[in-house]
């Protein structure tokens, strides 16, 4: 279903793979999926292409390309702590902008309302799009959410935790609510990953449940105006 182009980030001697899924028909929407700290890999496709049968224009910036070419990385030890390195290296303002490099691509090349989607760490990039970028964006299990949470948003967000994760605990996400009362904050009986479907941490009815209503916020939010 989808396809690799080159995104131009517009600093010197760099480039950007993205990985864009087109619907069957006329666009609804663009979403920008924001990957984990795992990269762009087969999962994150999955997810684009999933965004694509629901009519969305979807397009998966390789956020790690600045740092290291084509990373994709696996869900054990060695994975994680190379994610981690990654992410620690990039920082948040980076990515955040080439959300929008990729966000603005869509808009221009489809003519359609732009939000994005992340996971994880891309929950807080996602977060962040919708706060500073006026992305409409839905973030799942953001742990880096709190710190940025009194930021004005120039969009709406929609926030997924589960309840069983330990790097999220309850006091973090009652932090959403108490800061951001006007978004909508959702728990569920889950853990940490829960929506990616290739690992111990799926939940078959919480990733479901999270889906509907992200995609009942994409059909409001971007919306064609008029």
């Amino acid at each position: 279903m989808g396809h690799t182009l080159i995104l131009d980030t517009s600093r010197p001697h760099e480039s950007m793979d993205a990985y864009v899924a087109e619907p069957a028909g006329t666009p609804r929407g663009g979403i920008v999926v924001i990957q984990e700290i795992f990269g762009v890999n087969a999962h994150v496709r999955s997810v684009a292409d999933r965004f694509a049968e629901e009519g969305y224009v979807a397009i998966a910036p390789s956020l790690f390309d600045p740092v290291e070419k084509g990373v994709e990385l696996g869900y054990d030890q060695e994975g994680m702590q190379k994610g981690l390195k990654m992410i620690a290296e990039l920082g948040l303002l980076r990515p955040t902008q080439d959300v929008g490099i990729a966000a603005a691509l869509i808009a221009d090349r489809y003519k359609v309302k732009v939000g994005s989607v992340g996971y994880c760490w891309g929950g807080t990039v996602a977060m962040l799009a919708g706060f500073r970028l006026g992305l409409p964006s839905a973030s799942y299990y953001g742990a880096r959410n709190v710190p940025f949470l009194t930021e004005p948003a120039k969009a709406n967000v929609i926030f997924h935790f589960g309840e069983r994760d330990h790097s999220i605990p309850p006091d973090m996400v009652e932090k959403h609510r108490e800061l951001k009362p006007e978004m909508d904050t959702w728990v569920y009986p889950a853990d940490h990953g829960f929506n990616r479907d290739v690992g111990p941490s799926y939940d078959e009815p919480s990733a479901k449940l999270a889906m509907e209503r992200t995609l009942a916020f994409f059909a409001r939010e971007l919306a064609p105006q008029g």
